[in-house]
């Protein structure tokens, strides 16, 4: 992902189907059949687009969006993988949506460690400049 965003490059659909592991175990980004080029780190997008579950609240309100919305997709899936379950979930879209737009989760399984609770909380957080990017995620001992 810091690839990606390093070239200012928005996927708008991270998610676990979209990431792979090489026989050599190596982790790789596809499907970027969606995926935005900015032409500098200022600028946003406006065009919805995703899997609903990984959506960030600024898409679901069709709000300029940047590369922290990448930033909550992963946070969706970290929490996936802890708690084995998408942190938002609803019977609609428009139910899902608003769930979303709340930022409010059921807690990670207790036996995770407190680090990688407040990685999620942090990728998870409904303001997307208060999310942490890429860089910063990268520079967390917990990573």
């Amino acid at each position: 992902m810091k690839h990606v965003a390093d070239r200012k490059i928005i996927h708008r659909d991270l998610k676990g189907a979209n990431v792979f592991l090489t026989k050599k175990g190596i982790v790789k980004i596809g499907d970027f059949g969606i995926a935005k080029v900015l032409s500098h780190t200022i600028q946003k997008a406006r065009t919805m687009v995703g899997t609903p579950y990984y959506l960030s609240p600024e898409i679901v309100q069709s709000k300029p969006y940047n590369v922290k919305t990448d930033i909550w997709s992963m946070g969706v899936m970290l929490y996936e993988l802890c708690a084995l379950k998408p942190p938002f979930d609803a019977p609609s879209i428009h139910l899902l949506s608003m769930k979303i737009v709340r930022g409010v989760y059921n807690p990670i399984p207790s036996s995770f460690s407190s680090e990688i609770k407040s990685l999620i909380k942090q990728m998870l957080e409904i303001r997307p400049e208060m999310r942490p990017d890429i860089n910063k995620i990268l520079a967390m001992p917990v990573v």
